[in-house]
């Protein structure tokens, strides 16, 4: 009976090599989780951009730039599962110009935030972050758009699934480490996003919240430099 019953409860097993519930699949979802929170926790520029959006705009909208930064995350581990070292030397012929569009892109916004802040302690109103910040859906646009031309991002995802972070190479498991990625960033971000909130909750009045657009536009600024010098 034995003998006989294996090679069904193999046929019927089957089909789940590979599948969702396999341990390989789980394995490279927490493994996406990982490499997700790894590329989000160090706070740089785009961090610092959301932490002081929540500061100034509040939870929601921060939280729109958040989850915009988590997508691009996303669609980079994506693009590194399915091209592998093909998209890292892509992506390192154009680092460069790409490192310089982002410093510059985020000096803007740096310079934006300070003049909002600086202007506004003269009784004048400045709506130039208010367009780029003023809703979580533009928040969205706009931190995804300063985060998609960072080429490090894909660079790192691509040496992780080179180096075996993605279990197998199938779809079940390419899909699955994509989803932990969303998953690590997204987590990351809404703390930063939270985090700023409660600096603005704490930062009671006007003036405080003036403080913290001039404060967060420098040094915004100050990190975009960095990109643009370690270009």
């Amino acid at each position: 009976m034995v003998r006989r019953r294996a090679p069904a409860l193999r046929a019927a097993a089957e089909p789940l090599q590979g599948g969702f519930g396999s341990a390989l699949v789980i394995t490279a979802l927490f493994g996406g989780i990982v490499a997700g929170l790894a590329v989000a926790v160090p706070v740089g520029a785009v961090g610092a951009l959301i932490v002081m959006t929540g500061a100034h705009r509040g939870w929601r909208v921060a939280a729109g730039g958040g989850l915009g930064a988590a997508t691009v995350d996303a669609l980079y581990a994506s693009l590194a599962v399915i091209g592998g070292s093909a998209v890292t030397a892509a992506v390192g012929s154009v680092a460069t110009p790409l490192r310089w569009v982002a410093g510059l892109v985020l000096l803007v916004l740096g310079a934006m935030m300070l003049r909002s802040g600086w202007r506004s302690r003269s009784g004048t109103t400045d709506a130039g972050p208010s367009r780029l910040f003023g809703t979580a859906g533009r928040a969205y646009v706009s931190v995804f758009g300063v985060t998609a031309i960072n080429p490090a991002t894909v660079i790192y995802f691509a040496a992780l699934v080179a180096g075996g972070a993605v279990v197998e190479p199938t779809a079940a498991s390419g899909t699955a480490f994509v989803l932990g990625v969303l998953i690590g960033s997204a987590a990351w971000q809404l703390v930063l996003a939270a985090g700023g909130s409660f600096l603005g909750a704490a930062l009671v009045g006007d003036r405080g919240r003036r403080w913290t657009a001039v404060i967060g536009g420098a040094l915004t600024m100050l990190l975009a430099a960095r990109i643009l010098i370690g270009s």
